[in-house]
């Protein structure tokens, strides 16, 4: 494509798919360091015990053991920090025990580090942590979410009745007031059900510590490598920042589970001195499933009161939320900042109170997960609108209609503001693309076969592009939320961008690229994307909750822009103008009226010959950085229909169509965007029909360890999708009028699913996930299948 045809909009193809297809990505453990060793975790066998003792003599001895270290070796060291502090409603501060890198004392849950051994080669490892001696009086486990809060058991001392925080957001006097006057009040009660991530590649960490720099190197599978370094070094090793690289190369999918600082890749870091040897360590499948962190797992009861004429007059949640056994990075911010702030939806509520009891308990911890708290809301919020349509019975895309925002900018009770959207037109056109008006029809044939369809909506919003940081540090977070580019402009107009987001799947390479092409004028074979190293990028935050377009790209575009307005001071001595003269557009800087012009690369050439340019006013070279840091999130929304086909003999849920549409604001590459959303939707129907992490109430043990148990969606799970990103509303804040797209699909497909499969057999509730045997029950229940 020639470069004045422009990129922006444009399907172009995937640059970095060419490595990836031809097997020539290269992964954390595809790196092999110099006289190299492996590292094996000893992991707890029970989800409660005291530690009795623990002796490693035998296991020291095995061949080729280089060392052992167990938490007595971390217990001059902090814990792994919890990024985001949040406060009770009585102003007390959330309870935050120490996360041990390795357990000390005590193990809390079914994969918990007990000890790490290095040898020679994985194997002597594991052979060697056979042989350590663990004596272990086992205790209580606390599991069930919905009964951990005041449980005689408890997982910390330090939190009392097992409850980190009781918080609140929004008018609880309003709300209570509003539902005395309510003409109806829909009430749900509801599980949003655990899930465990599985990214195709597994968490990775290869350690190295240089001894002639005293200085480490860390390869780790992570999303955000500066935060990564910044937490390893300034709150549990106590390595100077300076001290330390992270390098995250490719990385097979995160989904969240790669945002956080974990116990193995800390330990790594701490033994690679020890024993002065590299040391790699690969997660296989079995322990991601103990040790990743988990994401959802709520329980909650709703209510929605409106008035005679199906106005929405207030919203009251009540939501315990399990945060496992230790705080996670991220944990707490997202059943409360990321959750209940989007309680509002698409709609005008007046009133809105949510509470949320965030509990302890003996599983592994939960994090953010693909949409990480907006999927919980929106579940919540489009499955009481649903409930309510069909208890009222007013068709459910007109409640919605009678109760959509309609101008903005709009504040909602819970504390966003909404620049901008236009929630008709994506309810319109998905229900024109779904062919709503031929449902009946469709319902009517499948009743003929003995069968029961039912279509579902979902009209979701999500904000993301998490920011601005002054608002977030006001809500707790402990580090800043901007982001990072550099543009360095070569001596021959070529072009290297540097940027703080990670792209770990979302085509960063291709679409940056687009974008200072466009910027640029320049073809763009002529630019270069570099990520995911701190030994060569500005301090970023990563890549996470659909941030990296709207805030790493906006970070890059700020540095394009100084680079272009050197540009022109240069332009201008070299045409004989003034700079104030001068025009850049098409890769070419102009005398504005005039024919006169010099190329990009000219002026690119002439920064790096000073004597060809007024050096007393510039420095030489044609180098940009620039930091962004947004003054609100993006606020992506669409409508979601779902139409499923359900045997009631057996369960068996056909979703025989699903169709997506929606506002993205301006899409740089529409290609890279649909994947993206049928990503998330493939995620999303996995939640609502299959997927389920399910431990033992009684001992703890997880009985969904291995995808013989946890059931992850197939391609024959899925139909062929109807997506369309309409000519959304820009984003008013950002230079791209972009909003992110990365999680929609998991946000807005499970409820479609769910309330597609209610209105298929005319209940009011069917758990997650809907399996066949949930199906039937509740067919059975409803009389459907005797």
């Amino acid at each position: 494509m020639n470069a004045r045809q422009g990129f922006v909009g444009q399907s172009v193809e995937r640059r970095e798919d060419a490595r990836f297809l031809t097997g020539r990505g290269q992964y954390t453990d595809d790196i092999t360091l110099p006289n190299q060793s492996y590292g094996y975790f000893l992991r707890s066998p029970y989800a409660h015990a005291r530690i009795k003792s623990l002796d490693t003599t035998e296991a020291a001895k095995a061949p080729g053991v280089l060392g052992i270290f167990t938490g007595e070796h971390f217990k001059a060291v902090g814990g792994l920090p919890c990024g985001w502090l949040i406060n009770s409603l009585d102003g007390t501060p959330m309870k935050e025990p120490k996360h041990p890198v390795l357990a000390d004392g005590k193990v809390r849950y079914v994969g918990d580090r007990v000890a790490l051994v290095v040898a020679e080669t994985l194997e002597q490892a594991k052979d060697a942590a056979a042989q350590i001696e663990v004596d272990y009086e086992e205790l209580t486990p606390v599991i069930d979410t919905a009964k951990a809060a005041g449980a005689a058991a408890k997982v910390h001392d330090e939190a009392p009745g097992n409850v980190c925080y009781h918080w609140g957001i929004g008018d609880k006097d309003g709300t209570d007031a509003a539902f005395k006057n309510a003409a109806h009040v829909t009430t749900l009660s509801f599980r949003n059900n655990r899930l465990i991530p599985n990214a195709m590649e597994p968490r990775a960490a290869n350690a190295s510590y240089d001894f002639n720099a005293d200085s480490y190197t860390l390869y780790v599978s992570n999303q955000n490598p500066h935060v990564e370094r910044l937490l390893m070094c300034a709150f549990v090793l106590g390595i100077p920042e300076h001290k330390m690289r992270v390098v995250a190369p490719d990385v097979g999918g995160g989904f969240g589970s790669k945002i956080y600082l974990y116990g193995e890749e800390t330990a790594l870091v701490f033994a690679s001195k020890q024993i002065k040897r590299p040391i790699k360590w690969t997660c296989d499948r079995s322990e991601a499933f103990l040790s990743d962190a988990h994401g959802r797992d709520h329980v909650t009861t709703a209510k929605l009161a409106l008035d005679k004429d199906g106005k929405f007059l207030a919203l009251r949640a009540d939501t315990t939320a399990n945060l496992g056994a230790y705080l996670s990075t991220f944990s707490t911010c997202i059943p409360t900042i990321l959750h209940a702030t989007l309680l509002a939806g698409q709609y005008t509520t007046p009133k809105i109170w949510c509470e949320v009891t965030a509990v302890f308990s003996n599983t592994a911890p939960v994090d953010a997960y693909r949409g990480a708290g907006r999927p919980e809301a929106t579940y919540l919020l489009e499955r009481i609108v649903e409930t309510a349509a069909h208890e009222m019975k007013i068709d459910p895309a007109e409640l919605r209609r009678r109760n959509f925002i309609t101008t903005f900018p709009y504040a909602s009770p819970v504390g966003l503001t909404y620049d901008t959207g236009d929630y008709n037109a994506t309810m319109n056109r998905a229900i024109e693309l779904a062919d709503v008006g031929g449902f009946a029809a469709r319902k009517a044939a499948s009743e003929a076969k003995g069968l029961k369809r039912g279509l579902g909506y979902a009209a979701y919003i999500e904000a993301c592009g998490i920011a601005p940081s002054s608002v977030a540090g006001a809500l707790g977070a402990r580090a800043g939320l901007f982001e990072a580019g550099e543009v360095r402009v070569h001596p021959t107009g070529k072009v290297t961008i540097f940027t703080g987001s990670h792209s770990h799947g979302q085509g960063h390479e291709t679409t940056f690229a687009q974008v200072v092409a466009d910027r640029l004028g320049l073809p763009m074979e002529d630019i270069s994307i570099e990520h995911g190293d701190t030994g060569k990028i500005l301090f970023g935050m990563g890549t996470y909750g659909s941030r990296s377009l709207a805030v790493g790209g906006t970070a890059i575009v700020k540095a394009v822009d100084k680079i272009i307005a050197k540009g022109k001071k240069i332009a201008a001595h070299l045409l004989e103008a003034a700079d104030t003269d001068i025009v850049f557009e098409g890769g070419q800087f102009k005398v504005a009226g005039t024919d006169k012009a010099v190329p990009f690369g000219s002026v690119a050439l002439t920064a790096y010959v000073p004597h060809n340019f007024p050096h007393d006013k510039l420095e030489p070279g044609l180098n940009e950085n620039a930091f962004y840091d947004p003054s609100n999130f993006t606020y992506p929304a669409g409508t979601y229909i779902c139409e499923v086909e359900i045997d009631p003999a057996t369960g068996a849920t056909k979703i025989d169509r699903f169709t997506a549409c929606d506002d993205f604001g301006n899409v740089i590459n529409p290609m890279i965007v649909e994947g993206q959303v049928h990503g998330g939707i493939a995620q999303g129907i996995g939640q609502a029909l299959l997927e389920h992490g399910v431990y033992d109430n009684d001992s703890g043990q997880l009985l969904t360890g291995s995808y013989m148990d946890y059931a992850m969606p197939r391609a024959d799970d899925l139909p062929s999708f109807t997506v369309e990103a309409v000519k959304g509303t820009p984003c008013t804040h950002n230079p791209l009028g972009v909003k992110g797209c990365g999680e929609a699909g998991a946000i807005g497909s499970p409820p479609a699913v769910i309330n597609a499969i209610c209105h298929a057999l005319g209940v009011k509730d069917v758990p997650m996930p809907a399996s066949p045997h949930t199906v039937w029950q509740a067919a059975r229940d409803a009389n459907l299948n005797r």
